[in-house]
């Protein structure tokens, strides 16, 4: 198994058909032990069943990203449980489809403390365990939209965050290299999630999905899981020589 004897901690990982979930079960299975966090504590708690059921170690706790406390709470509670932190994939995120014209400060604010400062934090917050045991992977979510200026739903301010992800990953993987730390962003084209379905009402999402179909060379929507399983991969020492990227995931949506 690939993540044998490694311990992740997973945020974002609530929601049912989400990334975050998704991931925490890819992980289960290759072996890892899990802290399944999340703002919605009983969303975590059915992410350690469903990996308990798999015959997997795992502990929930209710962490907001934006808040510095309850990240450092987090790396706290891995390593009690645990005793290692060697995995963190920052999953968490939301997105807004607003026009630009139209976000409020209050709106820009949200999307940038959760998306991009959510990363930071918990990113900070695990460093220094990585670094003392010199060993660490470091998994975050970008987006196609951070490259194109926008998606099917995400906005300007979701593209900023995202951009800043993948930028932010580039400056971890330079400066933790040589601790044994590495740093990689994954860049998701548009993936059937409950998130993307909550945006628009089914009509529009619909039509949108439709449009985004011709554009997708593979002539599909991605899954949770197909994300989840190149977060793994990162997140194992298979993928010990890569760091620093921002690797794209969209079935052909967006090729450079």
């Amino acid at each position: 198994m690939l993540l044998e004897g490694k311990v992740a901690i997973v945020t974002g990982a609530a929601t049912r058909r989400g990334i975050g979930r998704a991931t925490v079960l890819a992980m289960a299975r290759e072996g890892a032990s899990i802290l399944v966090a999340d703002k919605n504590q009983e969303g975590a708690e059915v992410g350690v069943a469903e990996v308990r059921a798999l015959g997997g170690a795992a502990q929930a706790i209710q962490v907001d990203v934006t808040r510095e406390e309850d990240t450092r709470r987090m790396a706290e509670e891995a390593i009690d449980a645990f005793g290692q932190i060697d995995i963190l994939a920052n999953c968490a995120g939301i997105t807004r489809a607003t026009p630009v014209h139209q976000i409020s400060v209050e709106e820009w604010d949200l999307i940038l403390n959760v998306d991009l400062k959510g990363v930071f934090l918990c990113t900070r917050a695990v460093l220094p365990h990585m670094m003392e045991q010199r060993y660490g992977r470091i998994v975050s979510i970008s987006s196609v939209s951070g490259k194109q200026g926008g998606g099917v739903f995400g906005s300007a301010h979701y593209c900023v965050a995202k951009a800043g992800v993948a930028g932010f990953t580039k400056a971890v993987a330079k400066q933790m290299g040589a601790y044994g730390i590495t740093a990689n962003s994954v860049a998701p084209g548009l993936i059937d999630t409950d998130i993307t379905v909550g945006l628009a009402d089914e009509e529009t999402r619909t039509r949108s999905f439709a449009k985004s179909l011709e554009g997708i060379v593979l002539g599909r929507l991605g899954t949770a899981g197909d994300v989840a399983e190149l977060i793994t991969f990162l997140a194992s020492d298979r993928a010990s020589y890569i760091t620093g990227e921002d690797v794209d995931i969209n079935g052909g949506l967006h090729i450079d």
